[in-house]
């Protein structure tokens, strides 16, 4: 069985696979441990990763790059109007409100969806995977993003399927920097001891990520996480492209900036020009030969001066961090120790308001770009039944409330509940009572769309069928256990008739026990009212309350499943 971690980061991807003797990063085909997120498609083969990148400027039509952001993602999306105006390639729109690239094919062009870009890219990775390990590659560990909603893992594991990969586990990208940061430390306190509380802060390409841990000797809880979706170092870079691209349309007379192949090669200078001012405090020279209209440019940046160009950018920084220690609850001073990830993290600007929102010196003792990979391989060592382990075990949170909604049935009934709240731990289970003579649907929904990278709150309706009254006239109890999976994603697992059985006969009623996985604990709650042994209340109305334990079967009651369709 292998053992791999993918991080799928938006710039660049990482692939690390565990052996007997630890986890190791793997090669690509150009002795390169990271491997571009860029998919280059032409008329009569593919290029992957570097020698897709080494394309882009030449056929920027046909290099597809950002693909991460549109995965699971809706046409009329406010957020893909503002990322199409920055790509070089046609993003359209497809049957019912989907999302296309649109690229130059042989005959004629060719539409693919960003699943399917992904996974052209997933199946380049899973090859990287093979060459290292010399074997075939099956079940993985692929890195998402926490601010990732249910539609977008929904999509990455589609993606991961047509691949030919099974993902195991959806892991969050801080969470996989906790893992790699947790399971080597000897020195974490007891359980019966103060937990070592630590936070992490992954800063990215194109986003922002903040979670607060708790350590204890094999187990790890988080207790808050915090994010900025469209906050990374790529908006700095562009802000020193505008800035060029203003200098040189004044001092050098140029008026085809705004064409693709220019800008891609102002930005890829800019990007280098952003490293070497987050390295020197002098002013840093930039030289580009025939940048546009056979026109040799040149210019200077202080890094003074780019901080300051950059610094609405840098008060967005601080949000996240501050609303990820308010959410757990602890003060600075309970917080001992910020490991920062991410390349991003190497902006002197963006250290230096890290450590003054928890007030201590960072700490750099993971690798800030390999970080995320090591910790998806750990995680598919520990679900993989080959390896043997150190116990750890993962307790993960939801970050967005989900709500339940029905059709009422009678006046003054409530139709709807929020089941999982922010904050609740993934891979836990909840089970709703409900009395219908008829079959019914249930919707569930992101309760506060506001905190969404993307305006739609769906997430899937669910049709609960074959449900008919009880002999009597009566309306049937139905019990629905709805679940956060493993990856993060809702849905509802079950959904059971209870019939009363005849005088004198006693039968047990089935209970669902709580799953165990390596690497996470699980907790299974039921969320009904009133006693089992008592009939159904004269009116049809759903029974809802506070969580208890799973309850034993009452004499004279036995379940019977009844069909559930999922139509996300």
């Amino acid at each position: 069985m292998s053992v791999v971690g993918f991080d799928i980061g938006a710039q660049a991807c990482y692939v690390a696979v565990a052996r007997h003797g630890g986890v190791e990063m793997a090669n690509n085909e150009y002795s390169d441990r990271a491997s571009p997120t860029i998919v280059g498609l032409g008329e009569k083969r593919r290029e992957m990763g570097t020698s897709a990148r080494n394309q882009l400027v030449m056929n920027p039509k046909s290099t597809i790059w950002g693909f991460k952001h549109l995965i699971g993602r809706s046409f009329s999306d406010p957020f893909i109007k503002r990322e199409r105006q920055g790509l070089p390639y046609d993003v359209v729109e497809t049957g019912r409100d989907g999302l296309g690239i649109k690229v130059p094919g042989g005959e004629a062009p060719q539409t693919y969806s960003p699943e399917q870009v992904m996974a052209m890219f997933l199946t380049y990775l899973k090859k990287v995977a093979e060459s290292s390990l010399g074997k075939p590659v099956v079940d993985c560990v692929i890195s998402v993003p926490s601010f990732y909603t249910d539609r977008q893992r929904r999509a990455l594991l589609d993606a991961s399927t047509i691949a030919g990969l099974t993902c195991l586990r959806l892991m969050n990208d801080t969470n996989a920097v906790a893992l790699a940061y947790g399971i080597y430390k000897q020195d974490l306190p007891a359980e019966n001891e103060k937990p070592r509380n630590v936070a992490f802060v992954d800063a990215g390409h194109t986003s922002l990520q903040v979670a607060i841990c708790s350590f204890q000797k094999g187990k790890l809880k988080v207790l808050s996480k915090a994010f900025d979706p469209e906050l990374g170092g790529r908006d700095f870079t562009q802000r020193l492209v505008t800035h060029f691209k203003q200098d040189f349309s004044k001092r050098y007379k140029l008026s085809s900036l705004d064409k693709p192949r220019p800008t891609l090669r102002l930005f890829n200078e800019c990007e280098k020009l952003k490293k070497n001012l987050s390295a020197n405090t002098t002013s840093i020279p930039i030289n580009i030969d025939c940048l546009a209209e056979d026109k040799d440019v040149s210019g200077h940046m202080k890094r003074e001066q780019f901080v300051e160009m950059c610094e609405d950018l840098l008060k967005r920084v601080r949000a996240p961090l501050e609303d990820a220690l308010a959410k757990s609850g602890l003060k600075v001073e309970d917080i001992e120790a910020v490991e920062v990830v991410g390349g991003s993290c190497r902006v002197p600007a963006i250290k230096d308001i890290i450590s003054d929102v928890f007030k201590r010196d960072l700490s750099t003792t993971l690798n800030m770009d390999e970080a995320v990979a090591r910790g998806c391989a750990l995680q598919c060592a520990m679900l993989s039944p080959t390896f043997k382990v150190r116990d750890f075990s993962i307790v993960d949170i939801q970050p967005y409330p989900i709500r339940l909604q029905w059709q009422t049935i009678m006046e003054g009934e409530d139709g709807e509940m929020v089941v999982f709240k922010e904050g609740d731990q993934i891979y836990h289970s909840k089970i709703l009572s409900f009395y219908r003579k008829s079959s019914f649907e249930l919707r569930a929904s992101y309760q506060l769309p506001s905190l969404l990278p993307y305006p739609s709150p769906h997430v899937g309706t669910f049709s609960v069928k074959d449900v008919k009254p009880t002999e009597s006239g009566e309306a049937s109890k139905i019990k629905v256990k709805v679940r956060l999976s493993i990856h993060g994603i809702f849905f509802v697992k079950s959904a059971s008739l209870i019939e009363k059985l005849p005088a004198g006969s006693e039968e047990a009623m089935e209970t669902d026990k709580p799953a165990t996985v390596a690497g996470n604990s699980t907790d299974s709650s039921d969320v009904s009212q009133g006693s089992e042994e008592q009939p159904p209340p004269p009116a049809a109305a759903p029974q809802t309350s506070q969580e208890e334990q799973p309850m034993d079967a009452a004499p004279g009651w036995q379940m019977r499943k009844v069909l559930t369709y999922c139509l996300p």
